[in-house]
């Protein structure tokens, strides 16, 4: 039995995406959670995982397709029904094993494969073997596109299938690194794998100074361009021998130009409709309330005084930890109002508002937040962000939050009201800590004070619920240390 699985929608706002790559192949199973491949939106590069363990029967979005929300990617099946898993006879030894594509790896790493590119090389004809054929030695002319054949028609006749060329890992890492297009090369391993030294011999046949089209871009810098919309001819490589490295190509998109600046308003575009849509159509309702939080701030002092800076927790930590003790006690504030019916969320995933650095925002999910301590919790928050501003969500994270939270942090304002982000059906503000006089017990004093906001919705509940919810986010902020 087969399904098809379709283009998620990875946030309010977004009609459509762009495949810039796949992971997978026709063939293979992939796992519940999987990252299969990568969609560039408006608000930037979000990898794609999937929700069940099945196997891949056909890509049905080539790479360079913009592909409309719920329209279909991939058709899969259950495990077993395109085929077995066995390893064939003539599979090559472990230093020469083709290696599956996975995502991205560290900067300037080898990738172990090339990603699939928009109008990729065609793949290598077909040879009937006749059991009697010698090796001879290796050509660097690429081999002719077969019209016909199973290669041909996995790929829909216009791409060649992901992931069945096979390299041995050092290769592949020696292609990297001299430039070498592995497109060009036909392998004399087993199998028609290509071993390290087709790599040595297409060195030696392209001189000291290979061309442009052996031009040395690493695997991340040339994914990056693909998703930043940077041109690689126009950039200078800071690199080993001139190479362009991932960190060339974010600084060309730093600076200005007509691409970036249109994504810049893709994102914003994206953003307005979200928000108006938001605005038009929930009925919000706004509550306001100050706490005390010296008693916060001293323990996450007391708590980090020995610990090493990457180490320590975070307020947006105590913040999200917070709101997620309420939310288990009101958690009519925790899902979405769909089809005029709110739908409990499954689970507390609460997002996080996100600037970037050129401006817009996105709102990644924190998972499960309410079974983390503060420790995890703030882990997650500093990995989410890195990704956020260079472009590695992945699609469960931009698309499944239960609700949001946004925080001013100690250079924004003392009080910020969020617009409810469509389905969901509230968003709490925090805004940024300040000294004010404080009574307390007939007492008057100094204290550090943070103004929590909450903007709900009307259809899903009341201003007598969300003063209750407000309360108990106060309760745990003032007894930090039940987390």
């Amino acid at each position: 039995m087969s399904s098809e699985y379709p283009m998620p929608s990875l946030g309010a706002g977004m009609v459509d995406g762009t495949i810039v790559g796949w992971y997978v192949a026709p063939g293979p199973v992939v796992r519940r959670g999987e990252v299969v491949g990568l969609v560039d939106t408006e608000k930037g590069a979000i990898e794609i995982e999937v929700w069940e363990d099945a196997e891949v029967l056909e890509v049905l979005a080539p790479p360079g397709t913009k592909v409309p929300v719920g329209e279909p990617l991939l058709r899969l099946g259950t495990v077993g029904e395109g085929g077995d898993e066995t390893v064939p006879a003539d599979a090559p030894e472990p230093d020469d094993a083709p290696v599956p594509t996975v995502a991205p790896g560290p900067d300037d790493a080898p990738e172990p494969v090339e990603p699939v590119a928009a109008a990729p090389s065609p793949p290598k004809a077909a040879v009937p073997s006749t059991g009697t054929e010698e090796a001879g030695p290796p050509s660097t002319s690429p081999a002719p596109p077969p019209t016909s054949g199973p290669a041909f028609e996995d790929a829909g006749g216009t791409v060649p299938p992901v992931g069945r060329r096979r390299v041995s890992p050092a290769a592949r890492k020696r292609a990297a690194e001299h430039g070498i297009a592995l497109s060009s090369l036909r392998g004399s391993g087993p199998g028609g794998a290509i071993t390290l030294a087709d790599v040595e011999a297409a060195e030696r046949s392209t001189g000291e100074s290979p061309p442009d089209a052996h031009r040395r871009v690493t695997p991340v810098a040339r994914q990056a361009a693909e998703v930043l919309g940077v041109d690689l001819d126009r950039l200078e490589g800071t690199g080993p021998g001139g190479a362009v490295s991932r960190r060339d190509v974010e600084a060309a998109a730093e600076s200005p130009g007509g691409d970036e600046e249109e994504r810049h308003r893709a994102m914003r575009r994206a953003i307005a409709a979200a928000m108006t849509r938001s605005k038009q159509e929930i009925p919000h309702y706004y509550l306001a309330t100050s706490v005390a939080v010296d008693v916060t701030l001293d323990w996450l002092a007391a708590v980090n005084r020995d610990r090493a800076p990457a180490e320590r927790i975070l307020p947006i930590a105590m913040y999200l930890k917070a709101v997620a003790s309420a939310l288990k006690k009101f958690p009519e504030f925790n899902g979405f109002w769909e089809d005029g019916a709110f739908r409990p969320g499954e689970g507390i995933h609460t997002g996080l508002a996100i600037s970037l650095r050129r401006g817009g925002l996105v709102v990644p999910a924190i998972h499960d937040v309410d079974e983390r301590s503060p420790e995890e919790i703030g882990a997650a928050v500093v990995d989410v962000v890195g990704r956020a501003r260079t472009g590695k969500l992945r699609g469960s994270e931009v698309s499944d939050a239960t609700i949001t939270v946004t925080s001013m942090g100690d250079r924004g304002v003392e009080t910020v009201y969020g617009v409810i982000h469509p389905p969901q059906v509230a968003i709490v503000g925090f805004g940024r800590v300040v000294e004010r006089p404080w009574a307390e017990g007939g007492m008057l004093g100094v204290r550090r004070v943070l103004r929590v906001t909450l903007s709900a919705d009307h259809r899903a509940s009341d201003g007598h619920r969300g003063g209750l919810f407000l309360a108990q986010v106060a309760e745990f902020l003032q007894n930090p240390e039940v987390s």
